[in-house]
């Protein structure tokens, strides 16, 4: 199975989920071995900020990323697209402190990266496959792994709302599957919530266009839902994108419950800092590339913004 990256580069723009600025972003193809590789602007110029679950240095509300020097922040929808449709190798250059939120969904970065393509790299790709059953749980939250030839999801979760209450999810990834039944899941958020934060300065670029909302009693946005349970498919969005700091991306079943970008970022720093006895660092070649089952060659050009 080799690596992948971009074939073109895909610019895109939009407001900042936090600050409500605009921002500017440039996807760019990288050689084989890149990695995902942020370059950042800010005003003392340009830095370059690699994934990694140390450089997270912020998980409230959203994951942010970052050194002394630099950081970015809402980076779990883009991180997620890159995992989800297998890209290895990609420079995502910004203009700005945010991630575009863009519709709240991955469902744009299905369709930019579709329509830029994806190009095979003469390289193998380079995982980090879970060989020992781990369980991290604290205060009703639970993430466990065990090994497992690919990247698998059980999701469940439970809010006291009557549109919500307790949903859970399976997920096999794959190209198709997440494009089809995980990507056009947005972020959600309940309006008494809503309207504290931007009372104080937080979610300042939040509206019904990029965020699926509940008052009391159900869905404030005019159209609705885009699934009945789009709103545990959206928590296992924000899961891909948070497990995409690690130094590889992994393979392993995970049984989540409850989880969130805070308590997702601490089971990736237990997992990586103790990687010598849940992980194995392996090429995906031979007979271990040829277990995983693929997707036909031709993926779907995806969903666009307005969708």
């Amino acid at each position: 199975m080799k690596q992948t990256t971009l074939k073109k580069e895909i610019r895109c723009s939009g407001v900042g989920l936090h600050s409500g600025q605009k921002v500017e972003m440039v996807l760019k193809p990288a050689p084989a071995d890149t990695g995902v590789v942020f370059s950042l602007r800010n005003k003392s110029g340009r830095h370059m900020v690699v994934p990694e679950p140390g450089r997270v240095v912020g998980t409230g509300l959203a994951t942010t990323l970052g050194t002394e020097q630099a950081k970015v922040s809402t980076v779990e929808h883009l991180l997620a697209a890159l995992v989800g449709l297998e890209i290895d190798n990609v420079i995502v250059e910004v203009d700005g402190e945010e991630i575009p939120i863009l519709d709240g969904s991955a469902s744009v970065y299905v369709y930019l990266i579709n329509s830029a393509g994806i190009r095979l790299l003469d390289r193998p790709r380079r995982i980090a496959k879970v060989v020992r059953p781990l369980v991290f749980e604290q205060d009703g939250k639970r993430v466990s792994v065990k090994p497992y030839n690919g990247l698998r999801i059980d999701y469940a979760i439970s809010f006291a709302h009557p549109m919500i209450g307790n949903q859970t999810y399976s997920f096999e990834s794959s190209p198709l599957s997440f494009s089809y039944r995980i990507a056009r899941a947005r972020t959600f958020g309940f309006m008494k919530d809503v309207e504290w934060l931007q009372k104080n300065g937080l979610a300042l670029g939040g509206t019904l266009e990029n965020a699926v909302v509940f008052d009391d009693y159900g869905v404030v946005n005019p159209e609705g839902l885009r699934f009945e349970d789009e709103m545990v498919r959206h928590k296992i969005l924000d899961f891909m994108g948070d497990i995409a700091v690690g130094k590889r991306r992994l393979w392993g079943h995970f049984e989540v419950s409850c989880s969130g970008h805070d308590f997702n970022n601490r089971f990736m720093r237990y997992l990586f800092d103790n990687s010598s006895e849940y992980l194995e660092f392996a090429n995906l070649e031979g007979a271990l590339g040829a277990a995983r089952k693929h997707d036909p060659e031709i993926v779907p050009v995806g969903v666009p913004a307005w969708a």
